[in-house]
């Protein structure tokens, strides 16, 4: 049995299907500590940032590993199990052999960079690819060295996606209701009978055709 792990100031009951912990999970206000800290990491190292003109580098990176270890020390102050994936991650030594993990994970010496369809090579500068424009926008994409190029950026974002949905909903909805407002029953009336004045001239209004 390994060994028992205790979360500061209590803990809930949480089963765990899979059996891997131990159920016992951190109380409410340590998981709204949690929360925090992972939101505060995942901004520090948010692709949103290129936008904003600031590059993500290994520093800050290492800062978001920092702050999300100090999390977990208060949140378990007796330290985590060694077979405890969190642990092994804020060590880097989680194995993700066998895992769809380790397809996202790319050594640096098989890694290669592909720029508008065109692996860029070592040794070229980035001029040789872009141009002198220092204002443009360019999206490089890492493969593994050997598999070909990455799949190319959509041709629309899925928030642009989304947005013509909806507006090609709204209109089909608008046309529909354009239809319905053509209606056109009431030719059946009999002021709208074209026939009507000519018949009651020549007395034929009240004729009724049918058996006697």
């Amino acid at each position: 049995m390994g060994r028992k792990v205790h979360t500061q100031r209590g803990f809930v009951e949480s089963r765990d299907p899979i059996g891997r912990r131990n159920g016992r999970a951190p109380t409410e206000n340590i998981v709204q500590v949690l929360s925090k800290t992972r939101k505060e990491a995942r901004q520090m190292i948010s692709k949103d940032l290129v936008a904003a003109g600031q590059a993500v580098n290994m520093a800050s990176i290492q800062e978001a590993l920092q702050i999300l270890s100090g999390a977990m020390t208060i949140a378990y102050p007796m330290g985590l199990p060694p077979h405890e994936p969190i642990r092994m991650e804020l060590q880097n030594e989680e194995d993700l052999s066998g895992t769809q993990a380790s397809l996202e994970v790319i050594p640096p010496g098989d890694a290669s960079a592909w720029f508008s369809g065109k692996e860029m090579q070592a040794g070229k500068l980035l001029s040789d690819y872009l141009g002198r424009n220092e204002k443009c926008k360019a999206i490089v994409k890492l493969a593994k060295r050997g598999q070909g190029p990455p799949a190319r950026e959509p041709v629309v974002s899925e928030q642009e996606q989304k947005e013509m949905m909806a507006f090609y909903y709204r209109k089909q909805q608008e046309a529909k209701k354009l239809e319905e407002s053509r209606d056109d029953s009431y030719m059946d009336s009999e002021w709208a009978d074209s026939q009507q004045l000519r018949r009651a001239f020549h007395g034929l209004s009240d004729i009724k055709w049918g058996p006697k």
